[in-house]
């Protein structure tokens, strides 16, 4: 992936605040041709020791994508007021932008 790409993805991340969510495919449409799968990829190659909130990004069906990370993702997302409905579903209100 181009390394202007990557830059575009980061830095919609990291406007996302907190106690909102977005999805792969909204934060995809915000850059110069990422598409979701592009920005998965980004979100599971972060550098260490970033400060991105990477746990903000979920999937279009609104639930954290299962991965070795989604239990912390959830955890992450909770101490922050997200809620999930029965279904594991976060409510459309906290989509962001």
């Amino acid at each position: 992936m181009r390394a202007e790409l990557l830059e575009q993805i980061y830095t919609v991340v990291a406007q996302i605040p907190e106690g909102r969510i977005t999805t792969y495919g909204r934060i995809a449409k915000m850059t110069d041709g990422a598409t979701a799968r592009m920005v998965g990829s980004a979100m599971r190659h972060l550098p260490d020791g970033h400060q991105l909130p990477w746990h903000r990004v979920i999937n279009a069906s609104l639930k954290v994508t299962e991965h070795g990370g989604a239990v912390r993702q959830r955890e992450k997302l909770r101490s922050e007021g997200i809620l999930f409905d029965g279904a594991g579903r976060v409510p459309t209100e906290c989509l962001w932008p």
